[in-house]
């Protein structure tokens, strides 16, 4: 599974966010940028990309997934100071 099919699966179960994976090897570093985390904990904006990709986890496709989720602000401030 490539970064372009991992981008899309998220795109489309959350419509309206910027996604961004990285992929190494069969590791997924997958970024989304949205205003629905806004005002939730980390361990539920993981929960909600961790669940939209959670059958290909299970069947080995994806190894390892690092979920990292922010608001359009959050990612702002990373981004500025980057």
């Amino acid at each position: 599974m490539d970064a372009a099919q991992v981008t899309e699966l998220v795109k489309e179960a959350m419509p309206g966010c910027e996604v961004q994976v990285q992929v190494d090897g069969n590791h997924y570093l997958v970024v989304v940028v949205g205003d629905q985390f806004e005002g939730l904990p980390t361990i539920k904006r993981q929960q909600m990309i961790n669940k939209v990709l959670f059958q290909h986890v299970m069947d080995g496709t994806i190894h390892a997934l690092h979920p990292k989720a922010y608001t359009p602000s959050e990612w702002a401030e990373r981004q500025a100071g980057a």
